[in-house]
């Protein structure tokens, strides 16, 4: 269940309240825009704690952001606002429209930007693989939600799981390649150039 609330005010921050750099992994400047600008590995999914170390990374990037939006289903509160170092963010939420994976980040003077959100839990080498991923230049557009169930399929969750035969034993990712004729799937692999921004890891 989401909850949405008004946040009353910027909080006030000493040194010691500093927060993590946040982790995250933008396209290279000048690769194809595709349905994905990035991504973003929260350590929770409090996006008030989380939201400004992704801003005061994306600001001097992108542009001031202005507003987000995300999908209810992974966030058990979503602020109305969210007060980041020097200004607001508004925040809402969209249900069906929002992939639940993916948050939109908007400018007043640049535009929109969409980054698949790994959810906090995952190890480290998954949310490497799913940051190239969601930064490469190369293969066809993968949704958020379509990332994250490949990265689920390489972990060998059973809803991935596909087998030629019930009770055959599971394929590796090289035979589910050949056995779909080399078919450009859900493979996740690593960008033909470095990402443009990873921070925090």
């Amino acid at each position: 269940m989401s909850a949405t609330i008004d946040f009353p005010g910027p909080r006030r921050e000493s040194p010691a309240d500093s927060a993590p750099i946040a982790r995250v992994a933008l396209k290279a400047t000048g690769a194809a825009r595709g349905l994905l600008d990035g991504a973003w590995w929260p350590r929770s999914r409090d996006l008030l704690s989380e939201l400004p170390a992704l801003v005061d990374v994306l600001d001097p990037a992108w542009a001031r952001i202005t507003h987000i939006a995300v999908n209810p289903e992974h966030w058990p509160v979503i602020p109305r606002k969210i007060p980041v170092h020097g200004h607001v963010v508004k925040a809402g939420w969209f249900t069906p429209e929002l992939d639940p994976h993916k948050l939109l980040l908007l400018s007043y003077s640049v535009g929109r930007w969409d980054l698949l959100v790994i959810p906090p839990q995952t190890d480290a080498a998954a949310a490497a693989r799913l940051m190239a991923a969601a930064t490469a230049g190369t293969g066809p557009p993968l949704t958020a939600s379509e990332l994250i169930a490949a990265e689920e399929g390489l972990g060998g969750t059973p809803a991935a799981v596909r087998s030629r035969d019930v009770g055959a034993p599971e394929e590796t990712p090289e035979e589910a390649w050949e056995y779909e004729g080399g078919a450009p799937s859900f493979r996740v692999g690593v960008p033909a150039r470095p990402s443009r921004l990873l921070v925090g890891m």
